[in-house]
């Protein structure tokens, strides 16, 4: 490859660029391009909001003929088939692009490798697996999605001085602070869904939304795992449902409950009015065993949900845990101390599972994040 500082200072800045619209652009990914020109950027853009316009067409139609002879700088292998638009491979060949530099090929067996083909065959030369590592890290819920057939997992939560997440009884305990609580808001706006067990939505009534100033709109759908359907008609997961969707997932028989450690199970008819009555409120309620993550996860895939944030639960994260299902771990500890009652944390910084890679090191204010992932 003929790559040089300057493709990987402008690959950088397309990799920053694909950031802007994660977990808006519905089942499509989230990808950058930038059109350069003798050294300067003459059109730039990412996908659109809900997936369409692609990355390539609104960059190339913001260069104009400036596009001709210039090099396309694109963090996903252009889409080489005809879907709901014409392939972004045939829009860089038509504006005359000289050169197309990509960090990361499609695994999508409709245009792997099918895109770099393309332009090759017009005569464009093409460079891939520039910054692939950043570019694989930007676009790890499609590539999930894609290679898994399941979302990208981040399991999310906030560690005590005294190893604790919470106090028994005691519904929300603010362990972290304002800083680190705004960093979190940030994370639920990129994620395409939340989830959480009903014993945290049961005790602290969350509205798990985006509430960081500008960001409202972009609140994630709203998972329960619910496996006898308690979660409360007065909840503001309930009562905000036809605002910001809920999904709740119900075990698919009633006798797994006592077997699976929910609530008293209650009997069919009470079951069908508890249904009736979430969805009467705007709640879907799914059918799926909530303590098979395994099933569960490729069955959100299927309804187009690409990234999903673990935050509610010791619980559940456990379960998460042990299924092997967690690609990304972050892990806040901040100064304070709990005390008697606290629910014990289910991880801490000195029993990460094997396989994970400490990726870095992040002060808010007091608190300090770990972050830790699995390979792509």
């Amino acid at each position: 490859m003929s790559i040089t500082p300057h493709d990987e200072r402008f690959m950088a800045a397309a990799i920053r660029l694909s950031r802007w619209h994660l977990g808006r652009t519905a089942t499509n990914p989230s990808v950058g391009c930038l059109i350069v020109r003798d050294g300067v950027i003459v059109g730039r853009a990412v996908t659109a909001l809900s997936g369409r316009p692609h990355a390539e067409t609104q960059a190339l139609a913001e260069a104009g003929a400036l596009a001709r002879g210039a090099t396309a700088y694109v963090t996903l292998e252009p889409c080489s088939h005809h879907g709901r638009t014409p392939p972004c491979s045939e829009a860089l060949i038509a504006y005359g692009v000289a050169r197309v530099v990509i960090s990361v090929t499609d695994p999508d067996p409709r245009v792997s490798g099918r895109g770099i083909g393309m332009l090759r065959e017009a005569g464009i030369e093409v460079d891939a697996g520039v910054l692939e590592a950043e570019g694989r890290q930007s676009l790890a819920a499609y590539l999930t999605r894609q290679t898994k057939n399941r979302p990208y997992v981040t399991l999310k939560f906030a560690v005590s001085a005294d190893g604790m997440i919470g106090r028994e009884g005691a519904g929300q305990v603010a362990i972290t602070g304002p800083e680190a609580s705004a960093q979190v808001q940030a994370l639920r706006a990129e994620t395409d869904a939340i989830l959480v067990g009903i014993g945290t939505a049961i005790a602290d009534d969350p509205l798990l939304t985006v509430r960081a100033p500008g960001l409202q709109s972009q609140s994630p759908i709203r998972i329960v795992l619910d496996p006898s359907l308690a979660l409360p008609l007065t909840s503001k997961l309930v009562e905000t449902a036809r605002e910001v969707p809920v999904i709740v997932v119900a075990s698919e028989e009633a006798s797994l409950l006592e077997a699976e450690g929910g609530n008293t199970p209650a009997d069919a008819a009470e079951m069908e009015s508890r249904r009736a009555a979430l969805e009467a409120a705007g709640v879907e309620v799914v059918h799926c065993n909530p303590y098979h993550p395994e099933v569960l996860l490729p069955a959100l895939a299927t309804r187009g949900i690409s990234s999903l944030l673990v935050e509610g639960g010791a619980k559940t994260a456990r379960l998460f845990l042990e299924a092997g299902l967690i690609d990304r771990i972050q892990l806040y500890q901040a100064p304070v101390v709990i005390g008697e009652g606290g629910i014990e944390s289910p991880l801490d910084a000195t029993d990460i599972p094997s396989g994970f890679a400490h990726t870095g090191t992040l002060m808010f204010g007091e608190d300090r994040l770990d972050e830790y992932e699995r390979g792509l």
